[in-house]
């Protein structure tokens, strides 16, 4: 039972490695606008309400957009483990620079550590997390600052944001769907119907044009 549990699951990720390694014009891009308005936004939203310290875009959110722009049929991209990680991991990083004595040494391998086994425990599993509860240990003071305010905003907000931008760019098109949960993806594919429709037109008639030059 054990064995075709693990066999079964080196199959589904060798396929998934296949798919995100596709050399796909197409899909790369989607992936870049996707990750370009994604970050673009908190950004923005950085700009404008904040000059002096990263409370919006804070370094996780690049990682994380690397998964849920460029590798959306990774299970870690999903929305549970994009919300929940990195949420879990920066109530944890906050508690751990709370509690403990300011040495980094211990405080910074401490979050890391908790948030990681945390996410396995929740089966949120994200990477970036494990850099959002680093933050709330390392971060500047401003970031300390804002104790348990720090998982409210930056990283909920702007998780959320990551996450809308993703549901819109990632069902754009036939070949993309995200989540991977049929019952959600189904939802948005209707949502972004009329932008995907319009696409698909568009394409059929760049290779209309074409077939008649060439006949």
């Amino acid at each position: 039972m054990v064995k075709a549990k693990i066999k079964r699951g080196y199959r589904i990720a060798r396929y998934v490695a296949y798919k995100e390694t596709l050399i796909d014009r197409r899909e790369h891009f989607w992936s870049f606008l996707g990750a370009f308005f994604g970050i673009g936004i908190i950004a923005l939203l950085q700009t404008k309400l904040s000059e002096s310290d990263n409370l919006f875009l804070i370094g996780s959110f690049g990682a994380s957009s690397v998964l849920i722009y460029g590798s959306i049929q990774s299970p870690l991209a999903q929305p549970r483990n994009l919300i929940g990680g990195h949420v879990i991991s920066a109530l944890l990083g906050v508690t751990i620079a709370k509690i403990c004595p300011p040495v980094i040494w211990l405080t910074a391998p401490l979050a890391v550590a908790f948030s990681i086994i945390a996410m396995q425990i929740s089966k949120t599993l994200h990477p970036p997390g494990g850099a959002t509860a680093l933050i709330a240990v390392i971060g500047s003071e401003k970031v300390k600052a804002l104790g348990y305010w720090y998982v409210l905003s930056p990283v909920l907000t702007g998780g959320l944001l990551l996450l809308l931008v993703a549901l819109i760019f990632n069902n754009l098109t036939p070949n993309r769907k995200y989540p991977t949960d049929g019952r959600f993806s189904r939802t948005f594919k209707w949502v972004t119907a009329p932008t995907r429709n319009a696409i698909n037109q568009i394409g059929k008639k760049r290779r209309n044009r074409k077939g008649n030059i060439i006949s």
